[in-house]
C-alpha cells in the first residue's frame, strides 16, 4: 500500500511539474531523491506561501487553542469589530469555556446592523450546556420563526429546556419535530426516554426500536459513530 502511495505522489509532482512549465532539474530531483524529493517539491512548488501559513495556524491552534485565543483578544484590543468579536466567541466555544463564549456572543447583539440569528443559535448551546434553562427559552424565542429553526439542535434544546421547566406537552411538541429516520439518533433516544418517563412505554419502545432496526442498515462508520447510542437503546428495549 505504502509503495503504491509512493508511486501516487511522484506521479503527481511529475505531472505538476510539466503542466505548470516547472524547470527541468525537478524531474531529476524527483526521481533520483524518490520520497524525500517529491516532498521537497510539494511544499516548495505546490504549496504556496498562504496555504502553509494557514496550515501552520490551524495546526497551533489544535495544539495550542490558548494561543488563537490570545491572538483574538489583541485582535479585538487593536480594533473590536463584529467579526472580531464572532471569532473569539466561536474559539472559547470551541474549547467548551462557555461562560467566556457567552460574554462576546452577547456582545455581537448590540451590533444592530448585523444578522443576530447566529449568535443567538449559539448562546442556546452555550446556555444549554449550562443548564440555564430559561435563558435557553429565552434566546428561541428570538429565532423560532426562523425557518432552519425546526429541526434544528436547537429546537432539540428547546424541547429539552421545556421538559426541565415542566411544560410537558410543549416540549413533546418540539422533540417530536427531530423524529426522523436514518437520522437525529441521540435526540430520538431523548424522545424515547422522554415517553417513558411519562408512562408512554409503547410511544417509547418504537422509537428504540426503530433506532435498533435502522442500526442494522447503518455502513460501519456510522454504526462506529453512534455506537453509544445505538448500545443505549439496546440496554433499554432489554427492559421493556
Amino acid at each position: 500500500m505504502l509503495y503504491y502511495l509512493i508511486i501516487a505522489i511522484k506521479v503527481f509532482c511529475l505531472y505538476h511539474v510539466y503542466k505548470n512549465h516547472k524547470p527541468y532539474y525537478w524531474f531529476f530531483v524527483i526521481f533520483l531523491i524518490p520520497v524525500a524529493g517529491a516532498i521537497f517539491y510539494i511544499i516548495t512548488q505546490v504549496l504556496t506561501t498562504r496555504d502553509v501559513n494557514t496550515f501552520q495556524k490551524e495546526i497551533t491552534s489544535i495544539v495550542n487553542p490558548t494561543k488563537k485565543i490570545k491572538d483574538l483578544e489583541k485582535k479585538i484590543e487593536f480594533t473590536d469589530t463584529y467579526a472580531n468579536r464572532m471569532d473569539l466567541a466561536d474559539a472559547y466555544f470551541g474549547i467548551t469555556a462557555y461562560q467566556n463564549a457567552i460574554s462576546n456572543y452577547e456582545k455581537t447583539l448590540e451590533d444592530e446592523v448585523q444578522n443576530s440569528t447566529y449568535s443567538h443559535q449559539q448562546l442556546i448551546l452555550c446556555y444549554f450546556q449550562l443548564k440555564d434553562f430559561k435563558k435557553v427559552i429565552h434566546h428561541v424565542e428570538k429565532i423560532k420563526s426562523k425557518p432552519d429553526f425546526k429541526g434544528s439542535v436547537q429546537q432539540f434544546c428547546y424541547g429539552l429546556a421545556l421538559r426541565e421547566n415542566g411544560n410537558l406537552e410543549l416540549a413533546e411538541a418540539q422533540l417530536k419535530e427531530i423524529d426522523r429516520p436514518y437520522s437525529n439518533y441521540s435526540e430520538r433516544l431523548e424522545l424515547a426516554k422522554f415517553y417513558l418517563e411519562n408512562n408512554r412505554r409503547e410511544e417509547g419502545k418504537s422509537i428504540l426500536e426503530d433506532i435498533n432496526n435502522e442500526a442494522q442498515h447503518m455502513t460501519k462508520p456510522n454504526r462506529r459513530l453512534f455506537r453509544q447510542t445505538i448500545n443505549e437503546a439496546e440496554q433499554i428495549l432489554k427492559t421493556l
